[in-house]
C-alpha cells in the first residue's frame, strides 16, 4: 500500500507554497545566499543541496554526543567548532535550495516536503548538540524540556501553516534561534563547556542559567506567535483548517508523543531517560519528525490527518513494558525502539518522495535543468534560510524555514 492516495497525490499537484515572513536576520543574510547560489552548476539538483546538508549537520552533532553520550562530560573545543559550523553550512545550503530550484526551473511541491522533511530531522539534532555542547545533561529535566519543546515548537509552526494555509516566520525564528545556537558553541569553542558551570559573580548562578532564560524566551515568543493562529486563523470553512477539519484536531498526535515520552521517563524504575538521556530523546524526537512529516503531507494535499501512526508503536512498546513490570530490560528495548523509529521515518519519507517522483515523473536528486523564462514569470519572493526547498513555486513563496 502507498503512502498517498491517488486523491492526496492530486491536490499536491495543486499545492501553491505560501509563506511570509518578517525576520531580522534574513534580509541581511540574502546577499551571502544569493552568491552561494550563483556558485553551484545548473546540473545540481536541489534536493541534493538540501540532504547534503543535513548530513554534515547530523555528523557534526553526533560527534558531540560521542564524547558526551549523556551531555555531562566535557567536549573538546574542536568538536564544538565543528557542530556551530555544520549548522553554519546546513543553514546556508538549506537557503539556497529554493534560489536554485527556481534557477533550474524544478521547483515544485515535492522539494517542499523534502525541506520541511529535512528540518524536522535537523531541529532534533540540533537540539542535542547544543545540550553536549552547554553541558546541560547536569540539569536533565532542564534537557528533556528544551528538546520536546523544540520539536513540539516545529510540530506547531506547521499546525499553524495547517490552519492558516501560510507558513509564517516572526521576527526572531528559525533563522535567528540558529545563530543563537552558533554564538553558543563559539562560547564553548573559547572558554571550554566547563564555562557553562561557572558561576556568574555576584549572583552565586550559573552560566547554564542564562542558556536556559534564553531558551524559555525562545519557547514563549514562537507560542505567543503561533497559538493565535493556530485558535483563530483557521482558512477554511467556518473557521475551520485548510482541509476543512477542527483547528484542534493536530493536537492529538502531539499528545500521543509528549504524554508517553513524559510518563515512560517519570515511571521508568530503571531511570531509563536519566540513564540514556541521548538515545531516549532521540528516539522520541524521530517520532515526533514522523509525526510532523504526516503533517506536512496533511497541508499540502488538504486531508485530514490521521490520529495515529506506526512510529507510535516504539513508544506504545516501552509503556507496556513498563506496565507488565519490565519482562525485557528497558535500556535493551529503548535501543531496540531507537533503531525502529529512525528506520520507520526514513521509510515513510523514502516511500512518500518515490509516490511524488512516480506521479510528477520527475527525479528525487537529478534534474534536467529549464531555467525560467524571463517573460511572464514572477519569481517568488526570497525565502529565509531554512526550510523550503519548496520555496520554490513560481508566485507566493517567500521564505525559509520553521525547524
Amino acid at each position: 500500500m502507498g503512502q498517498l492516495t491517488a486523491t492526496q497525490l492530486r491536490r499536491l499537484e495543486e499545492h501553491k507554497y505560501s509563506c511570509s515572513s518578517s525576520s531580522l536576520f534574513d534580509p541581511l543574510m540574502q546577499k551571502w545566499w544569493r552568491w552561494l547560489v550563483e556558485q553551484c552548476p545548473l546540473t545540481l539538483a536541489p534536493n541534493l543541496i538540501t540532504i547534503t546538508g543535513l548530513i554534515i549537520n547530523i555528523i557534526t552533532s553526533l560527534i558531540l554526543c560521542y564524547y558526551s553520550p549523556d551531555a555531562k562530560q566535557e567536549v573538546p573545543r574542536w568538536a564544538c567548532f565543528l557542530c556551530a559550523l555544520g549548522l553554519f553550512i546546513y543553514q546556508s545550503l538549506d537557503a539556497i535550495d529554493g534560489k536554485q530550484a527556481r534557477r533550474t526551473g524544478t521547483d515544485g511541491p515535492l522539494g517542499e516536503l523534502f525541506d520541511h522533511g529535512c528540518d524536522s530531522l535537523s531541529t532534533v539534532f540540533v537540539s542535542l548538540g547544543v545540550c553536549c555542547s552547554v553541558r546541560l545533561g547536569t540539569l536533565p529535566y532542564w534537557m528533556f524540556f528544551q528538546c520536546m519543546m523544540a520539536v513540539s515548537l516545529f510540530y506547531c509552526a506547521h499546525w499553524q501553516t495547517y490552519v492558516s494555509g501560510t507558513l509564517r516566520f516572526g521576527l526572531v525564528d528559525v533563522t535567528e534561534a540558529q545563530f543563537g545556537v552558533m554564538i553558543i558553541h563559539a562560547i564553548s569553542v573559547i572558554f571550554g563547556s566547563d564555562f557553562w558551570s561557572l558561576t556568574i559573580p555576584g549572583t552565586g548562578l550559573e552560566f547554564i542559567v542564562i542558556y536556559v532564560i534564553f531558551g524559555l524566551l525562545q519557547v514563549g515568543t514562537q507560542l505567543w506567535f503561533n497559538i493565535p493562529i493556530i485558535l483563530w486563523g483557521g482558512a477554511g470553512r467556518n473557521g475551520s483548517t485548510i482541509a476543512g477539519t477542527s483547528v484542534l484536531s493536530p493536537v492529538v498526535p502531539l499528545i500521543y508523543i509528549l504524554a508517553p515520552a513524559i510518563l515512560i521517563a517519570w515511571k521508568s524504575p530503571e531511570n531509563l531517560y536519566l540513564q540514556n538521556p541521548i538515545v531516549y530523546l532521540l528516539t522520541f524526537g524521530c517520532v515526533s519528525a514522523r509525526v510532523t512529516n504526516r503533517l506536512v503531507v496533511a497541508h499540502m494535499t488538504k486531508s485530514e490527518m490521521a490520529y495515529s501512526d506506526a512510529s507510535l508503536l516504539g513508544p506504545g512498546a516501552l509503556f507496556l513494558n513498563q506496565y507488565f513490570n519490565c519482562p525485557i530490560p528497558e535500556k535493551a528495548l529503548l535501543y531496540v525502539v531507537c533503531v525502529y523509529v529512525i528506520y520507520d521515518l526514513i521509510k515513510y519519507c523514502r516511500q512518500v518522495c518515490l509516490e511524488i517522483c512516480q506521479h510528477l515523473n520527475i527525479m528525487l536528486f537529478t534534474i534536467v535543468p529549464h531555467p525560467p523564462s524571463c517573460s511572464g514569470h514572477v519569481a517568488a519572493p526570497e525565502k529565509n534560510g531554512s526550510s523550503s526547498n519548496t520555496k520554490y513555486m513560481t508566485r507566493s513563496k517567500s521564505k525559509v524555514k520553521g525547524h
